[in-house]
């Protein structure tokens, strides 16, 4: 076997390196240079207006995007409502009841295959599931759609938080005669929950910038809500609507929005961070 010379093996090191820097810095530069765009376009949109009054006409001063900011909270509530039990009985399925079962491998497979998905054709199908059917948009097909593609984020993170808790706390509770059942609910949620906590703020996170679904199944009204059942306002498909007007005051309201947006993300993902920190302290 031929070995390579240690000044070639440090030359080799070095441009590696050098290449992993220049990335790290790029993407660390691209990340930076949109937060300070957002806040400079947008920071002048944000004041009360913003907060309490809903859009005006084009060409009319004021307004603000009360509606829209309250349909986002509704959407995201109720998709998180929707998807977090389903997705913590999935992961519980996976990490401890049906490990290395056929069911299971397709499970994974399943979700896999969801985490994925362009959350486009998520819209398509709910749109085809839910409005086509009903005749009409509305924010509960909207919900359901933000609920499938927060589903295999929560499912995939519980698993993997359930796996990291050690066999001897389980060993020890089922040997003092304790249920397998109570042994997951009252030792082992306990010991991981942390980590859930952590993959339900990421689904949140994941869920609260989706644009592409919210076109094909809750629309947007310039109305304040007044059912669920009917085209829902939301932040994302504003955006969207805003952006690509030629109007001044839009334009301005949506980098308004792009900013409230970036920040709940970047609030939601310091949450997951510091959480999982504690933990692992």
């Amino acid at each position: 076997m031929i070995s390579r010379p240690a000044t070639g093996r440090r030359l080799v090191n070095l441009l590696i390196s050098m290449i992993a820097a220049i990335a790290a810095c790029l993407g660390i530069f691209i990340l930076l240079w949109i937060t300070l765009m957002l806040a400079y376009k947008g920071l002048p949109a944000l004041n009360l207006d913003f907060f309490s009054k809903n859009p005006t006409p084009p060409m009319v001063a004021g307004g603000g995007l009360a509606n829209a900011i309250l349909g986002t909270l509704l959407l995201t509530f109720l998709a998180t409502v929707m998807a977090v039990p389903i997705g913590l009985l999935a992961g519980v399925c996976l990490g401890e009841f049906g490990q290395h079962s056929k069911l299971a491998e397709v499970c994974r497979f399943a979700s896999n295959v969801l985490t994925g998905m362009p959350s486009i054709i998520v819209g398509v199908f709910v749109y085809g599931l839910l409005v086509l059917t009903t005749g009409n948009f509305s924010g509960f097909a909207g919900a359901v759609a933000l609920a499938i593609i927060m589903l295999p984020v929560v499912a995939r993170t519980t698993e993997d938080m359930l796996r990291l808790v050690p066999d001897p706390l389980r060993e020890s509770a089922l040997a003092m005669g304790c249920p397998r059942w109570r042994v997951t609910l009252a030792i082992v949620f306990r010991a991981a929950r942390s980590g859930i906590m952590t993959g339900v703020l990421l689904g949140v996170a994941r869920v609260s910038g989706e644009t592409a679904p919210l076109l094909f199944t809750a629309l947007n009204s310039p109305y304040m809500i007044s059912s669920l059942m009917q085209p829902t306002p939301n932040l994302t498909v504003t955006i969207f609507n805003y952006a690509m007007s030629p109007y001044e005051d839009w334009q301005r309201l949506a980098w308004g929005a792009s900013l409230l947006i970036t920040a709940s993300i970047l609030v939601l993902n310091l949450l997951a961070r510091l959480t999982f920190g504690e933990k692992k302290r």
